[in-house]
């Protein structure tokens, strides 16, 4: 999502009248993926660390179950997420460093607490705790055969379909597609509240937060990516972004 740059996206001249390697918005794009699969592996880290407290709860045995779910989504996000990143950075010019960072943490936040929320969900509905020691114990139990079963997807499907719009429909101004990822938080904050209501699960609402942390971490780094992927040539006009100076040649 970017604030900055003109509406409809026309390639920078290349410096010099001439075209050498890939073109930048494709070097963009390339970027963009690479930060955020750094950004993936950082979410991990970061749940690994803010689940270490759990460990010592109890008999310890909640930061084997909340650690191994959240590196299951974590790891199966990989590949949808560097695509997403992909026609993102092919389609957008560079932002504000700042600006980015702090769109990629809210953003992070929100896909961590609505997908933590999404493993407990699917594990009832598809019964997939019989399956998969995965998601042994079963984490809001009390889900099942509840109005929330039926409610929750629907409010996740709307909420993903307001971020994919706020991120790609890149013609619209920006005041509408910065509500709409208020909107989409809003929706996936009250379907997560709502399956914590049916059932208050302490080890779920740990691992709910843990994972929303986590996924701010992950998605501060992308973000940081982001601001920066594409080089000069991708700086949008009239942007404040200072230019990267070229580095010296040493003998």
């Amino acid at each position: 999502m970017s604030r900055s740059g003109p509406s409809g996206r026309r390639e920078p001249a290349p410096e010099g009248g001439r075209e050498d390697g890939i073109q930048p918005r494709y070097r963009r794009a390339f970027g963009c993926v690479t930060w955020v699969y750094m950004g993936i592996l950082a979410f991990l880290a970061a749940a690994t660390l803010l689940a270490l407290p759990i460990r010592y709860v109890g008999d310890g045995a909640g930061f084997g179950q909340v650690l191994s779910r959240l590196s299951f989504y974590g790891l199966v996000l990989i590949l949808p997420a560097m695509v997403l990143a992909f026609f993102l950075g092919a389609r957008t010019y560079r932002v504000e460093r700042g600006f980015g960072m702090g769109v990629g943490a809210g953003l992070g936040a929100l896909i961590g607490w609505a997908c933590f929320f999404v493993l407990s969900w699917a594990a009832i509905a598809y019964g997939l705790e019989g399956r998969d020691q995965l998601f042994r114990p079963v984490l809001f139990a009390g889900l099942e055969g509840s109005l929330v079963i039926y409610v929750f997807p629907l409010l996740l499907l709307a909420a993903t379909a307001l971020v994919l719009y706020a991120l790609y429909a890149t013609t619209v101004d920006y005041a509408r597609r910065r509500n709409a990822v208020f909107l989409s938080g809003a929706l996936a904050l009250v379907a997560g509240l709502l399956v914590l209501a049916t059932d208050p699960d302490a080890l779920g609402l740990a691992g709910a937060l843990v994972s929303t942390l986590s996924g701010a971490v992950g998605g501060w780094v992308s973000g940081f990516g982001y601001a920066r992927a594409g080089g000069n040539e991708m700086i949008p006009p009239g942007s404040t972004i200072r230019p990267s100076q070229p580095r010296r040649r040493t003998r």
